[in-house]
């Protein structure tokens, strides 16, 4: 767990963050949790929160960025746990929260490493929490954090949107942007603090996700703290992000892809549209690899002697 700035704490769960948040001027007041993680973080997360706000001291609210399965896996146990806290998330994340639709599919073909080529094998179908999950205010303000913001950052999801607190110009962006190469499990692993774009494999509209990140620019933030990498700040976080959003059809967007020609559609109901995939060689090499393991495992087995009867 790292403390990012006073009252905002990251927990990194495998290879994705998770926030706690307080007031830094009520250190004994209600706090609030950022997404949620990957599926079977729940103690884990549940155990952080009784370690920095003490025991049966759940959040007022559980904010969440977007809805992909790496930033909500634990969900389901701390609603259970926590049967008073609401969920907020954008409205156009609502269908994907609520089992009315599943979210477009994840994009093999964008390249750049192994996080991006298995991630035909990421979990596809949505959650369903029912009234627990309630829509963003529409003014902007975020439910439990005063003295934060929500802005809307869409791009790599429908309705994928960011935390701001203006009084230290910290940004949570989830996913809109990130400090490490997602899609390379090498980048992942070295955790190498550099400012990088959406993870492409599930980035499902590239105009949104450029227009995003250039409205994030615009916050000038001191110290951004993204979904995946670890925090940075100050003018190095600055220069990268200006130069993320000057080249980012270079920098961030793939060259091939399934919605780098167009985008999925969607709204309030859920998926409308999806181009047609791209075809990925890993399936069907992985296939072909099992195949010719079990091949080569039949011929040995018809290879060996057969057992002799003793007399």
């Amino acid at each position: 767990m790292q403390h990012v700035v006073p009252g905002v704490w990251a927990l990194r769960n495998v290879f994705v963050n998770l926030f706690y948040v307080r007031d830094p001027e009520a250190p004994a007041g209600p706090w609030a949790l950022v997404d949620a993680g990957l599926p079977g973080s729940a103690p884990k997360v549940l155990d952080k929160a009784e370690f920095l706000f003490g025991e049966d001291n759940p959040p007022a609210a559980i904010l969440l960025t977007h809805g992909h399965f790496d930033h909500i896996g634990a969900l389901h146990t701390l609603v259970e746990r926590w049967p008073d806290v609401p969920v907020y998330a954008h409205p156009l994340e609502l269908p994907y929260l609520t089992g009315r639709s599943s979210y477009p599919p994840p994009d093999p073909s964008v390249g750049g490493g192994a996080m991006a080529s298995l991630s035909f094998l990421y979990p596809k179908k949505p959650i369903d929490l029912g009234d627990r999950v309630k829509p963003l205010p529409e003014d902007g303000t975020v439910p439990g954090l005063p003295g934060w913001r929500w802005l809307a950052t869409p791009g790599h999801s429908p309705g994928h949107v960011s935390f701001f607190r203006e009084s230290d110009r910290t940004l949570l962006a989830g996913d809109a942007f990130v400090t490490t190469k997602q899609e390379s499990a090498m980048a992942v692993w070295q955790q190498k603090q550099e400012v990088h774009g959406p993870p492409a494999y599930f980035t499902c509209d590239w105009e949104q996700a450029r227009a995003s990140v250039q409205a994030l620019v615009a916050l000038q933030p001191e110290v951004a703290a993204t979904g995946h990498g670890i925090a940075m700040r100050g003018q190095e976080l600055r220069d990268q992000l200006t130069q993320l959003a000057q080249h980012f059809d270079q920098a961030a967007k793939p060259a091939q892809g399934r919605y780098v020609p167009q985008p999925a559609l969607a709204d309030e109901t859920g998926v409308i549209a999806v181009p047609p995939p791209v075809p990925n060689p890993l399936p069907n090499l992985l296939l072909g690899i099992g195949l010719v393991g079990i091949a080569a495992y039949v011929l040995a087995s018809q290879d060996k002697p057969a057992p002799q009867r003793q007399k």
